[in-house]
């Protein structure tokens, strides 16, 4: 039996292959790997931002509550309302060249944001690279969907996603050493210039997945219109538990990429290169770790129940919403290191689970564009809100707490978390009715 199963992986795998091409030849291994190097350096030019705060604010004289609007407001408008069009575009033509010019894109107005002469011209730069990294989530998404068979897809998306964590890890590390010895316009452009690079190998090794094969379905309807597909998501109880679980997971967590490092330097007396050498370890290791794994468990024990795509970000948020405090109200520098572990390996275990079951509770045409309306949920609220709120509550506490106000917005950021528990909770009860729904509406469209 196992001799038997391994060759018709075998046959599959060359199926896929073939469907793929490229010179020289590639399996969907080497494709998950460069989609992955395109998620880093969407995340490192996103995120790297957050290392470099310190030194902007110091600079333009910044207040928190116009850091919160740099980091997380001015991006995730754009990146949200672009992300649905240019979804309907990667469900209706080929992906690979969605992918490639949006990245082509946005790492071009991240080496501009090494010139912003102002606070407004690097508000205008991060609005560029919003519009840039819309197009790369749904169609890279979609594109995995169709390399790998659903009960392997989430453990795809959970590497995909560690490239977030690879990301931050080289941000916080390569961004903080330059920043320190050469200042954080060189530390921008050192960040933009490798997804110049990776459009090219990109564009001449990747090709676009064959819709539907691995899900052995016939891809012949139409893309339908963006209104179609959100009406067909809200009529789905799962995807808005799950939509909102992930919007309140990630807005602490958004809060914490982009003020940790200046809550660091001021409340623990940290330097750049320490706070930078630090969240490096923390974001590439821990988070690498547990952003991958999630996705595994998520797929071992989701075979058997479903639902365990949900259990997995629902515990996982509980069990970090316990070490926050620890991090945030310690005096102790190696105490708050130790407890950020849990938190920062915890922190995008939804990431892999959530997106292999939005894609699961549509039909094929309608993946790319779910995963947009998933994406547009999480960061209107989670990095258009997290970063401003967190901000501007740490102004509203600073007469109270001074420099320690930040510490106490923070832990407020961490805690809404909660309300991403009682979502997950709430995902779960409808789930596999809906599931089974989703697959008799993409049989009932291929027939």
């Amino acid at each position: 039996m196992h001799g038997e199963g391994s060759a018709v992986e075998g046959r599959g795998n060359e199926q896929i292959a073939a469907v793929l091409g490229g010179v020289p030849p590639i399996n969907r291994t080497y494709v998950l790997v460069i989609l992955t190097l395109v998620y880093v350096v969407n995340y490192l030019d996103r995120q790297i931002l957050g290392i470099l705060l310190p030194q902007i604010q110091q600079e333009f004289t910044l207040t928190d509550t116009q850091l919160g609007l740099l980091s997380g407001t001015a991006f995730a408008l754009v990146y949200a309302t672009l992300g649905i069009p240019l979804a309907v575009l990667a469900d209706r033509i080929n992906r690979r060249n969605v992918v490639a010019a949006s990245l082509g894109i946005f790492s071009f107005m991240t080496v501009l944001s090494g010139y912003a002469g102002q606070f407004w011209h690097l508000l205008a730069t991060r609005f560029g690279t919003g519009i840039g990294e819309a197009g790369t989530g749904p169609a890279i998404n979609s594109m995995l969907a169709d390399l790998y068979p659903p009960e392997k897809r989430a453990s795809a998306l959970a590497f995909y996603s560690a490239g977030l964590n690879v990301g931050l890890l080289i941000g916080f590390f390569g961004g903080g050493y330059i920043a320190e010895h050469y200042g954080w316009r060189h530390a921008f452009l050192a960040a933009g210039l490798p997804g110049l690079f990776l459009v090219l190998v990109l564009m001449t090794t990747v090709r676009e997945p064959q819709r539907g094969l691995v899900d052995k379905m016939k891809d012949d309807a139409p893309a339908p219109p963006v209104a179609a597909v959100i009406r067909y998501l809200w009529n789905r109880r799962s995807f808005r538990w799950l939509a909102i679980g992930t919007a309140m997971s990630s807005f602490g967590g958004y809060a914490g990429i982009f003020f940790i490092p200046k809550f660091l330097m001021v409340s623990h007396g940290m330097t750049l290169v320490q706070v930078s050498i630090a969240l490096a370890l923390l974001a590439g290791v821990p988070g690498a770790i547990g952003t991958y794994f999630s996705g595994v468990i998520a797929d071992r024990y989701g075979s058997r129940d479903v639902r365990w795509y949900v259990y997995v970000p629902l515990i996982a948020t509980l069990i970090s919403i316990l070490f926050a405090p620890i991090f945030y109200l310690t005096g102790s520098t190696a105490i708050a290191l130790a407890a950020a572990i849990v938190p920062v390996m915890m922190g995008a275990t939804y990431v892999g689970p959530a997106f292999a079951m939005t894609q699961a509770l549509v039909p094929l045409r309608m993946r790319a564009q779910a995963i947009a309306i998933l994406l547009f949920v999480l960061n209107i609220i989670g990095l258009g809100l997290g970063p401003l709120t967190v901000g501007y509550v740490s102004e509203i506490l600073k007469p109270a707490f001074g420099a320690d106000s930040l510490r106490y917005a923070l832990l407020f950021g961490s805690v809404v978390g909660l309300i991403g528990g009682f979502c997950y909770w709430m995902a779960s009860r409808p789930l596999k009715q809906e599931l089974e729904l989703a697959k008799a509406d993409q049989e009932r469209l291929s027939s």
